[in-house]
């Protein structure tokens, strides 16, 4: 944990989602985004630069966050990979498990889920969702 170099993360922002916009699908984005609205949708970072999500206290997600940096100051539904760097901040509430590298949590953050901290050796490895089987009634 000591001496983990952590990637730099994206200090400018190249997408702004605003507080009256609703998104229903996936959003996929390079560099910096801030949703300040409500994305019902999968949020993933593409390439292998840094990435950083900002979710203002306004803003809701319904879907998975795959990032490299997540500062999360809204609401989540969903899981959230952050494969470097996580910050809950005081407002934060998170109904999924927490994927990290490392983490920061603010008093009054919550998190409905479980956290799962993430070594990037093994970060290679390949999750299988299990679905389970219909009960007949």
């Amino acid at each position: 944990m000591f001496g983990k170099k952590i990637g730099k993360p994206q200090n400018q922002i190249d997408s702004l989602i605003g507080a009256g916009t609703r998104i229903d699908g996936n959003i996929s984005f390079s560099g910096g985004l801030r949703v300040d609205g409500h994305v019902r949708g999968n949020i993933i970072a593409t390439g292998d630069k840094p990435s950083t999500l900002v979710l203002s206290d306004q803003a809701t997600i319904e879907g998975t966050i795959s990032v490299s940096h997540a500062v999360i100051n809204g609401t989540v539904i969903g899981a959230i990979r952050a494969n470097e760097y996580v910050e809950l901040q005081a407002k934060a509430k998170v109904s999924g498990d927490v994927h990290y590298g490392t983490m920061e949590i603010q008093l009054g953050a919550s998190i409905d889920g479980m956290l799962l901290h993430q070594d990037n050796a093994q970060s290679d490895n390949k999750v299988i969702t299990l679905i389970p089987a219909a009960h007949g009634d």
